[in-house]
């Protein structure tokens, strides 16, 4: 039994190794038969794939290939032109851009300066408590500018103290009051000071006397004033020469030259205004203002009317700083008088100083200080009141102008003989008035 099975079992393996050797060889004939008939069927594969990349390469290459070099270097040509085209527009533009970037740039800086203008006067701040709440009336000075007058802006350094001097117009016609005029001066100490010579006599009279003086160049306009005037044209002519000043930058001491110096006056100036003048007023009241009662018997119960008075300002003797309202008081000045050369030039200073804004006028917006009418002494004061008073006649003033009386020499070197020299009975012969 054992025999023959043992037999029978290489017969079935080399069988069952025969059948599935077969099974195999067909299983890959029909893969081959298979994959040819998807292959004839489905060329671009089965899900439906671009076409391709040989294709694509191909066609890329006949595009290129298609193109002549002529082409190509015109091609380059034109995107060279349309680049320099473009270069040129955007330099235009950045031109442009510049420009408005100046523009825009000075515009600024107006509006900072004028900013500037306004915080000059004080820092920006709340109300303070009740009482303590004070304005402010020093508007800011202007920047100087040489190229207004480059010789006269090379004198005045040589000449002006803290860009603060003493300036008075002069011609032949008073000369010798003149003379008294800057001897005074001299005795005083006072280094900073200048005429400005309105004729060759007065420059010459200058220079022998060591006086620093300033001829102008000729002005046909203004020499016919300036040689032959008296005292009223030449004293109108000052508000137009005395714009150079200020816009050079330096704060002027305007002076007649019938005044005579007993002090320095810079030391007596409080510099906290446009215009510090001393006044034509004679007392308290007509010096530094006064409340006027008008009487209307007509009117009833509103009979009384209250008005505000001040005797007026004297345009022959005053300081002015260097800023926008105290330019704007002598060009409205000087058109005034330009057009109507017959008024007093005094009267049109103080107008334009004190009327107020009102329909059709604008006012000027400058702020003014009294001066001490006993330091800056007019002489109805001193031949009226002083010189008759034991007290008064002690005092010391700055300067004594004779602005109230006709008899100016005489009278100038009796008030040198007082204060100066001593001589008590100097002033005695003289009448309070005019004869």
């Amino acid at each position: 039994m054992s025999g023959p099975g043992r037999r029978d079992v290489p017969l079935m393996r080399n069988y069952g190794n025969s059948l599935r050797g077969s099974r195999i060889a067909v299983a890959v004939t029909i893969g081959i038969l298979l994959g040819c008939v998807f292959a004839v069927l489905f060329p671009h594969g089965f899900f439906g794939s671009d076409p391709p990349i040989q294709g694509r390469r191909i066609t890329k290459s006949n595009v290129q290939v298609g193109s002549s070099p002529c082409e190509s270097s015109e091609r380059i040509n034109m995107l060279k032109s349309e680049v320099v085209t473009v270069s040129e527009k955007n330099a235009g533009l950045k031109k442009q851009v510049q420009e408005l970037t100046k523009k825009l740039r000075l515009a600024e800086q107006a509006k900072e300066d004028a900013e500037n203008q306004i915080w000059a006067l004080g820092e920006q701040h709340k109300a303070g408590p009740f009482g303590t709440v004070k304005g402010l009336r020093t508007n800011p000075t202007f920047l100087p500018d040489e190229s207004v007058n480059p010789r006269l802006a090379k004198l005045l350094e040589k000449v002006a103290v803290r860009k603060e001097l003493i300036v008075a117009l002069a011609n032949s016609n008073v000369k010798d009051m003149l003379e008294v005029w800057f001897t005074s001066i001299k005795k005083v100490g006072i280094p900073n000071y200048l005429v400005v010579a309105l004729d060759d006599e007065i420059e010459n009279l200058c220079k022998l006397n060591d006086v620093p003086v300033y001829k102008r160049d000729p002005d046909e306009g203004i020499d016919s004033i300036a040689k032959m005037g008296g005292n009223h044209a030449v004293s109108g002519l000052k508000f137009h020469i005395l714009r150079e000043f200020l816009q050079l930058g330096y704060s002027i001491l305007l002076s007649d030259v019938d005044i005579v110096y007993l002090q320095n006056p810079f030391d007596y100036l409080y510099r906290d205004s446009d215009v510090e003048s001393m006044s034509d007023g004679h007392n308290n009241m007509t010096a530094y203002g006064y409340n006027d009662v008008f009487d209307e018997p007509t009117m009833g119960w509103a009979r009384y009317a209250h008005t505000m008075r001040i005797w007026v300002y004297n345009s022959g003797f005053f300081y002015i700083r260097p800023t926008s309202p105290s330019i704007e008081l002598l060009d409205r000045v000087a058109d005034r008088l330009s057009r109507k050369p017959d008024s007093w030039d005094q009267a049109v200073f103080n107008e334009e100083l004190f009327f107020p804004s009102h329909p059709g006028y604008e006012g000027l917006h400058a702020s003014r200080r009294t001066m001490d009418f006993y330091l800056f002494m007019n002489s109805k004061v001193l031949f009226k009141t002083v010189r008759k008073d034991s007290n008064l006649s002690k005092l010391m003033p700055v300067i004594v102008h004779l602005n109230y009386h006709p008899d100016k020499l005489p009278r100038m070197k009796a008030v040198v003989e007082f204060y100066v020299n001593g001589k008590q009975g100097a002033l005695k012969p003289f009448p309070d008035g005019s004869n």
